[in-house]
């Protein structure tokens, strides 16, 4: 782990988490005011709103604050979020604030581009580069799924370190908060490879019921999203996702979690052990 002690504390001020109430962001601004941090949380319903998509809402939320957790929704892969991040930092840089730590995807192009606007800021920054979400099965897309029995998707059986959320926030935080993470690319996986049989199985096992997994064809998989009336980009999400960075570019585990933390990741037997017991997973009866 980095001991680079030249800024050992956190910048003097707020520290704005934008999408607070997401998956990881939530977890970010939990932990924050757990360490009594004077926190922002950054949504379209929060006070001050937030909205990627209205410029004019930027300038409040950035209001005295001293460091940033920035997520992009719903993925730094979508057409325009490059431009976007570009004028979000600039004016976060213009506006004071000192340290950045940007939520990125592994195997994005336009995810390391967005990486490069942070790292040529000329202010501190990390960047968190996660592997696909755990949660995904739990709190995301693919929970229907897991209720109905069958994870149905059009993805070959290509391994991928699925990482846990809380993993991610964990390393986000003393990123915004504790010094010797300056310039960090922290890429976190979990601690081994798994295909979607293999989760289907562990999430099998967890739950105590079947759950399976099946390989569909793209397009039928493109056709039901689009039947589901989900919105255009996350339609178009899904598809380049599947299409395009689930082709094995992204087959190995990483140590970003170990690096940062001083601990290894937590493993998806673990995690859906946890959300096992809390009921998520529960059949209708």
């Amino acid at each position: 782990m980095k001991t680079d002690m030249s800024n050992v504390k956190s910048p003097e001020g707020i520290t704005l988490v934008l999408g607070g109430t997401g998956k990881t962001g939530r977890r970010v601004a939990e932990r924050l005011q757990a360490r009594g941090v004077p926190t922002r949380i950054a949504s379209r319903s929060g006070t001050p709103p937030f909205d990627w998509n209205d410029r004019s809402t930027w300038e409040a939320a950035l209001d005295g604050v001293a460091a940033a957790y920035i997520t992009y929704a719903p993925d730094l892969a979508i057409p325009g979020a490059t431009g976007a991040i570009r004028t979000f930092v600039e004016q976060a840089v213009e506006q004071g604030v000192q340290r950045l730590v940007l939520l990125s995807g592994r195997g994005e192009e336009e995810a390391q581009r967005c990486e490069r606007i942070v790292r040529d800021a000329g202010v501190e920054w990390t960047v968190v580069r996660a592997s696909w979400f755990n949660q995904n099965f739990s709190e995301g897309e693919f929970l229907g799924m897991v209720l109905d029995g069958a994870i149905t998707l059009p993805a070959a059986d290509i391994p991928e370190p699925f990482v846990d959320v809380d993993d991610i926030a964990d390393v986000a935080v003393v990123a915004l908060t504790e010094g010797g993470h300056n310039g960090e690319i922290y890429e976190v996986t979990g601690p081994r490879m798994l295909t979607f049989t293999d989760v289907a199985k562990e999430i099998s096992r967890a739950a105590g019921r079947e759950v399976q997994f099946i390989q569909i064809p793209k397009e039928a998989f493109a056709a039901s999203i689009a039947e589901s009336g989900a919105p255009e980009e996350i339609a178009w999400l899904l598809n380049y996702l599947f299409d395009t960075v689930l082709d094995g570019r992204n087959a190995y585990v990483c140590d970003g979690v170990k690096r940062a933390l001083g601990r290894k990741p937590t493993d998806f037997a673990g995690y859906a052990r946890r959300i096992a017991a809390s009921g998520v997973w529960k059949a209708a009866a």
